[in-house]
């Protein structure tokens, strides 16, 4: 299988780092902007889009600043691929920001990236944040 190219996102945010991580971190938060709905049980997140499915390994998180997941098919195949969910802070100005690190295939990054834009797009929307 073809490696894959790790990249990085930075989507400013206006909102508190406490409700952001509420959104990213749990099965509702999630079902409200990332999937059409999120279920748990231990640290296997499933994630339903139209009908079909893909599982999650969580991987780990930190209260407030992260979380971190790596698909069950890459878990699988012992793939060193995930997807982190960062809140960052600056400590100056104390702006929020959303840091993505995730990682596709060299010919998919430019849309995987717009699949990123268009989730964080709805995250916006769902926390009235422009």
């Amino acid at each position: 299988m073809e490696d894959r190219i790790k990249y990085e996102m930075e989507f400013p945010i206006h909102a508190s780092p406490q409700l952001l991580y509420q959104y990213v971190s749990t099965p509702s938060g999630l079902s409200e902007w990332y999937a059409d709905n999120v279920n748990s049980r231990g640290e296997i997140f499933t994630f339903i889009w139209d009908g079909s499915e893909e599982k999650a390994k969580l991987l780990g998180k930190k209260s407030g600043e992260r979380i971190k997941f790596r698909w069950m098919a890459d878990e699988e195949e012992l793939e060193p691929y995930y997807f982190e969910i960062r809140i960052q802070v600056d400590e100056i100005t104390k702006d929020v920001s959303l840091m993505i690190t995730d990682f596709a295939e060299e010919d998919e990054v430019e849309e995987s990236k717009m699949l990123w834009e268009n989730m964080i797009s709805s995250l916006k929307q769902v926390l009235g944040s422009t």
